[in-house]
This record gives structure tokens, C-alpha cells and sequence, in this order.
């Protein structure tokens, strides 16, 4: 009997054991809002919104314990709209990120699947479309520059770094898939970061390659099962990201810089998902947007925050010289450590505009005039 005893209690021991060397975790996020904006179609409007600062997600985290501070790790994570229970990212199941790879606590993670770009990875963080103070309807015009995570990249393999006393670096490289157009719809970049007590900052650039031009891309890019599917910003042959910035803590505050360009070359159009309604056609070939944002936020209590930010974004479209002026307003209340309450707003004001476009805030939808006001109110709970 003792011996029955002993042997059971050894079994639920070992059995506890080699469960502490995996786990998969469900985790996710709510984002449910509504939103007036008085400008869209020539009235105003008002709706609910789905992800207004962080947009709704769920998602499996796991990781398997090898020994040697080595880990298998995976993460699938499903996008969708609380408003209506559609599916994101283009209706894929796991459309923000799907990946497994290998983790070590000395040499860093690499990973395979749909990915994050290393703007997003390293630049985010410093902007306030990359964080909880702002996120989607902060976003620069279009999302030019893929700060706010618009798009996510196909078939990637991703190396990110360990910490290196405050130093990290990582790189990502997304395969076209194709046997015959190796540098047809692929994408690669890389980034960097640096942490020294309340100093930080990044650096990073990416590019998207696609051999084809003109009206044909979206086709294109559409049929190729490659780096960059249809829910990217623009229609173009070739795009190219950098920017860098910084930002310091005061205590309770903390202000920041970031400067992002977005060049493109065979330009066709900005997609329609970037509007927020229709296209709007390309002629010229080549676009460029420069984006400066200024931002700081201000922890008011532990439970209240303030955040804003004002971005100058000067473009060249079509030959024509448009320039963006956003300003953007945020506080937010947090009701337990997984539920806060928020309220936002932004105003754009646009000068020398082309045709078909108008003033953008993503999210929204983009005005029939030069200038939009949008305000909402919302609620986020975490799990």
C-alpha cells in the first residue's frame, strides 16, 4: 500500500513537472467604439467602430521548454470587428500573426509564418498609432508607412535578437513563392532599438518589391500567393520605409519624435482599404510621403492618462504637393487592470489636395473636403 502510495505521488510530481515546461496561453482584446465624423460624403455621420485604438484580436500563445535556455514558440492570433463578428486582415482565420520558431535566451528567436514588419516591430513602440495612447485613428495619412500595422507580411522567416543591455535588433524576409519571380512580391527590412533608462530609440526600414506595374499590380499581387497580399496601403512596384525616432520619460511623462518617408515608384493607386471608401488612382509613378509626429502622453493618476500628438506629413502625388496637418487628443480610464474606458479625437486639415482625395484619418474614412473632425468614445477590455 505505502508502495502504491509513494508511486503515485512520484507520478503526479513528474506529471506537474513536465507540465511546467510547456504552456499555451488564450489571450485577447476588445476594442469597441462609437465615432461621430463630420465630414464624410458631404454630412456627417455618426457609427460604431471596431478597433479604434487597438483593434479586436485573439489569439494562442504558446512555448515548449528544450533545455539549454532553448524554447519552441507559436503564436496564432485572428483579427476581427466586434461590430459585426466578421473576420479581419481579409477574412483570414489567423490573419495578424501566425508563426513557430525557435527561441533562446542568449541568442535571440527565429520564427516562420505571417509576420510582423520590423517598422512595426522596433518604430511602432515610439509612435502613438503604435501603442494603446492613440492606435489606429492616430495613424499617419493612409497609414502610409505601416506604422499603424495595416498590413502584415506572408511567408516570412524573422530573426529578432535577445537584449542586449538595452540593445535589439532583428530583420525579416518575406518569400514571393514564385519558382520563376524569386524578387516578384517579396519583402525584407530590418530595425533596431536601444534602451538606456528612460531613453529610447529605433530605427528601421522596409521594403516591398513587385516586378509588375500599372493597373496590373493589384491583380498581380492578388494571384501570386506572395510576400504582400491585398490589404497593403498602395498599388505600386516597388515601395520603400525608414524612419527613426526617440522618445524620454519625466517621471509621469514622456515625449517622443519620429520621422518616417515612404517612396514609391510605379505607383498605381492607393487602395481603397487605406481610404476608408474608393481607390484613388495613381498617374504619376512616383509618391513620396514625409511624416514628422510629435507626441507625449502624461500619466495623470495611475488610473487616468492624457496623450497627443501633432504630425506634418508633406507628399508628392501625381506632381501635385499635398501637405497633412493632423492633431489628435486622447485620455483614457482604466476601471481594473483589464478594462479602461476612453475618449479621442482628431482633427486633419489638408492643403493642396489632388483629385480624389480628401482629409484621412484611418479608421474613419477619408473627407470630401480638406478637413475632417472626428471624435470617439469607447470602451477596451483585455483578456
Amino acid at each position: 500500500m505505502k508502495k502504491t502510495l509513494m508511486v503515485a505521488a512520484l507520478s503526479g510530481v513528474f506529471a506537474t513537472a513536465a507540465h511546467a515546461q510547456s504552456s499555451v496561453t488564450l489571450y485577447g482584446l476588445i476594442d469597441a467604439g462609437l465615432t461621430y465624423t463630420n465630414n464624410q460624403g458631404g454630412d456627417h455621420n455618426f457609427k460604431m467602430t471596431s478597433g479604434a485604438v487597438n483593434g479586436s484580436r485573439w489569439g494562442l500563445r504558446g512555448s515548449e521548454d528544450l533545455g539549454g535556455g532553448l524554447k519552441a514558440i507559436f503564436t496564432l492570433e485572428n483579427g476581427f470587428s466586434i461590430a459585426n463578428g466578421t473576420l479581419g486582415q481579409g477574412g483570414r482565420e489567423f490573419g495578424r500573426q501566425a508563426f513557430v520558431g525557435l527561441s533562446s535566451n542568449q541568442y535571440g528567436a527565429v520564427t516562420l509564418g505571417r509576420q510582423y514588419d520590423s517598422v512595426v516591430d522596433y518604430l511602432g513602440p515610439l509612435a502613438l498609432t503604435g501603442t494603446q495612447y492613440g492606435g489606429t485613428q492616430f495613424a499617419h495619412p493612409f497609414d502610409n508607412d505601416n506604422l499603424d500595422n495595416s498590413f502584415r507580411v506572408n511567408n516570412t522567416i524573422k530573426y529578432q535578437s535577445a537584449n542586449y543591455a538595452g540593445f535589439k535588433f532583428g530583420a525579416m524576409y518575406g518569400f514571393s513563392n514564385q519558382a520563376d519571380g524569386f524578387s516578384n512580391n517579396r519583402a525584407y527590412s530590418a530595425g533596431a532599438s536601444y534602451n538606456y533608462g528612460p531613453l529610447n530609440i529605433a530605427a528601421a526600414y522596409l521594403q516591398l518589391n513587385n516586378s509588375v506595374t500599372g493597373a496590373g499590380t493589384a491583380a498581380a499581387i492578388s494571384n501570386t500567393g506572395g510576400a504582400v497580399a491585398t490589404d497593403n496601403t498602395f498599388v505600386a512596384g516597388l515601395q520603400r520605409t525608414f524612419g527613426a525616432g526617440l522618445n524620454y520619460a519625466f517621471g509621469p511623462a514622456t515625449v517622443g519624435f519620429v520621422f518616417t518617408q515612404t517612396k514609391l515608384e510605379d505607383a498605381a493607386a492607393i487602395t481603397a482599404g487605406a481610404t476608408g471608401g474608393a481607390g484613388v488612382a495613381l498617374s504619376g509613378g512616383y509618391a513620396r510621403f514625409n511624416n514628422y509626429e510629435l507626441n507625449g502622453r502624461y500619466a495623470l493618476t495611475p488610473a487616468l492618462s492624457l496623450a497627443g500628438e501633432y504630425t506634418y506629413t508633406d507628399a508628392r502625388l501625381d506632381g501635385e504637393k499635398p501637405s497633412f496637418h493632423t492633431f489628435a487628443l486622447q485620455t483614457a480610464y482604466s476601471l481594473s487592470k483589464r478594462t479602461d474606458v476612453y475618449l479621442q479625437g482628431e482633427y486633419v486639415h489638408a492643403i493642396d489636395l489632388g483629385d480624389g482625395l480628401g482629409a484621412p484619418i484611418t479608421g474613419v474614412g477619408m473627407s470630401s473636403t480638406p478637413n475632417q473632425v472626428s471624435a470617439t468614445v469607447g470602451i477596451r477590455h483585455r483578456f
